[in-house]
């Protein structure tokens, strides 16, 4: 391999175009348009545009990706994570065109990101499993039925999904039906397919997972375990390495499933093996991630192996160099930074970031997509950076992120350090009484108030306006921001939609709680309430946000679906 194209953006990008230096590799990236002038884009060796601001039609789009891969002599493709990184097609595509894929094998990925072909192989090995339904599921009354057979809670999975998408617990039985059908759409929007199936979730568990490395000679390396408990709407905020308050049998048993489950599969590359740890000590396998994980940095931190080098290596067909799992040194923590609001219930809010002063010293690593004036786009993750934080034991740990989350400041974006800060501060996460942290923990336990942040302002349209220019007679795409022409009579466009605001103090409007896409209403227009019925659904960044209506009355709307809508605008109102 030569040169690389980096088939990601943002925080991942960076991550891969570092390692490129680091093994001598050329970089290529691809944007959109809301990237243009991202942190990625200016450090790689050449940056291609995809001529879009959706991810449908920029990161997601095959043929574009693969049309400049060809352009700029790339011999090899990293998908980072997200995105095409699970899909096969994207694989085989790259293959077929002659590239090499930085990831397993298409077949691979197409058994394991069909959860339910996965749970077979887990099975075949003697994985632990919980019940779960054979096959997907076609409707919400089977949903209803085997929450029957089986209890609540019960997790509806995306069958081809992963990172949470598509991943909703039903909890109660008059929201089954609701569930399935958010899960189906998240899916979709996110993978492309809709099927999900069923398992029954264990109440309060832990989630653990083990890091695998394995090359194309058959060996398989367990690198060791993280936990990644700390969640909220089932994606993840903090991991730490090693995985604490595991009994040597529960280590050796997730090791040992983990080894033998990508061995089976036929596994080559960087992969995760996922589990859920009930508080009865029941282990579940729940999924694996055939790619990079966004936590593999506190593996990293803790193995002192560069995971990402490693998948350059076997890529090219090299044997791996360790072939035992490695004792951890040191314990590691890694805080993702989101633009989000926890004093909102973790709403996204894309905006302009006016200061981005990010903590230093000893123990403290940080890897990021942004710095002072770039923009966060509603259209994608809401992720902006990772800190990591190590220490030789877990106190240590805990000492240098406290001190670590202090010094951060980031203006113009709401973000998660508020709540960071807080967690750090429960005896739940620090353990003293024990390790009492679940993946619910954040609805259900965790009691420290959090001020709602200043909703950022709108963002400037983003997109390019394409034209062409002729030069020495050859004709040129020539592509200026709009905002650039926004005063030059009309020719940047229409201004987007949701441009205006809606005062908050008004009892009768109901209005975007973020900024992103109406995806639908789910009652009719002038359709009586009451208190909590749902009203529409939103999507951004990649997640849906509920809009519930407040007080009884007859509503009217005042919006389309499929419009993307600043935080603020009006939906809805309420008749008089």
């Amino acid at each position: 391999m030569k040169k690389v194209l980096i088939a990601n953006r943002g925080e991942i990008a960076v991550r891969i175009i570092r390692a490129c230096r680091d093994y001598g590799l050329k970089s290529v990236a691809v944007y959109a348009d809301p990237d243009m002038d991202a942190l990625f884009v200016q450090l790689a060796d050449e940056a291609y545009g995809l001529g879009g601001s959706r991810p449908a039609e920029t990161y997601l789009d095959i043929q574009k990706l693969i049309d400049i891969a060809r352009r700029s002599g790339a011999d090899a493709v990293h998908p980072g994570y997200g995105f095409l990184s699970e899909r096969a097609e994207f694989a085989r595509a790259v293959q077929e065109a002659g590239l090499t894929w930085i990831g397993p094998d298409p077949h691979v990925i197409e058994a394991l990101g069909d959860k339910v072909e996965a749970r077979r192989i887990a099975l075949s090995v003697g994985a632990p499993l919980v019940a779960g339904t054979e096959g997907p599921v076609e409707t919400a009354e089977e949903v209803i039925a085997f929450a029957r057979e089986h209890g609540l809670p019960v997790a509806i999975k995306a069958a081809h999904g992963g990172g949470g998408r598509g991943l909703k617990v039903a909890w109660k039985m008059e929201e089954a039906a609701e569930l399935y059908h958010s899960a189906v759409r998240e899916a979709e929007a996110a993978f492309g397919r809709g099927e999900c199936f069923l398992e029954r979730f264990l109440d309060r568990p832990r989630h653990i997972e083990a890091q695998v490395l394995a090359d194309k000679h058959g060996n398989v390396l367990v690198l060791g375990t993280r936990d990644c408990s700390l969640q909220r709407r089932n994606q993840k905020l903090v991991e730490e390495a090693p995985a604490p308050f595991l009994s040597d049998v529960q280590r050796q048993s997730i090791h040992e499933a983990a080894r033998k489950i990508c061995a089976a599969a036929g596994y080559s590359g960087a992969g995760t093996v996922e589990f859920l740890l009930g508080v009865d000590g029941t282990i579940s396998f729940l999924e694996v991630n055939t790619r990079l994980q966004v936590e593999h940095p506190v593996t990293e931190e803790t193995t002192g192996i560069d995971l990402v080098v490693e998948q350059f290596r076997i890529a090219e067909g090299k044997a791996l160099e360790v072939l035992e799992t490695p004792a951890p040194r040191g314990h590691s923590i890694e805080f993702r930074i989101n633009a989000e609001d926890p004093g909102r219930g973790f709403l996204p809010t894309p905006g302009a970031i006016t200061r981005f002063d990010p903590p230093s010293g000893p123990g403290v690593r940080l890897d990021t997509g942004v710095v002072s004036g770039s923009t966060v786009p509603g259209t994608f993750d809401s992720l902006m950076a990772k800190l990591i934080v190590t220490g030789a034991t877990r106190q240590q740990a805990l000492a240098r992120a406290r001190r670590a989350l202090a010094e951060f400041t980031i203006d113009g974006v709401a973000t998660v350090l508020p709540f960071h800060r807080a967690a750090m501060e429960s005896p739940d996460f620090t353990g003293e009484d024990g390790f009492r942290v679940h993946t619910r923990w954040i609805e259900t336990d965790f009691a420290e108030p959090l001020a709602s942040a200043t909703r950022p302002d709108p963002l400037p349209d983003a997109s390019l306006i394409r034209t062409h220019v002729e030069i020495d007679g050859k004709r040129h795409e020539l592509a200026i921001p709009a905002v650039l022409l926004s005063g030059l009579g009309g020719l940047a466009g229409p201004a987007p939609a949701g441009s205006a605001s809606t005062k908050a103090e008004d009892p009768a409007s109901i209005t975007a709680p973020i900024s992103g896409t109406l995806q639908a209403f789910k009652v009719e227009d002038g359709a009586s309430v009451e208190p909590g019925d749902l009203i529409a659904v939103m999507e951004a960044m990649k997640m849906e946000t509920q809009v519930r209506a407040s007080h009884a009355g007859r509503v009217r709307f005042k919006a389309e679906a499929g419009a993307y809508l600043q935080a603020g605008h009006e939906i809805a109102r309420y008749d008089a």
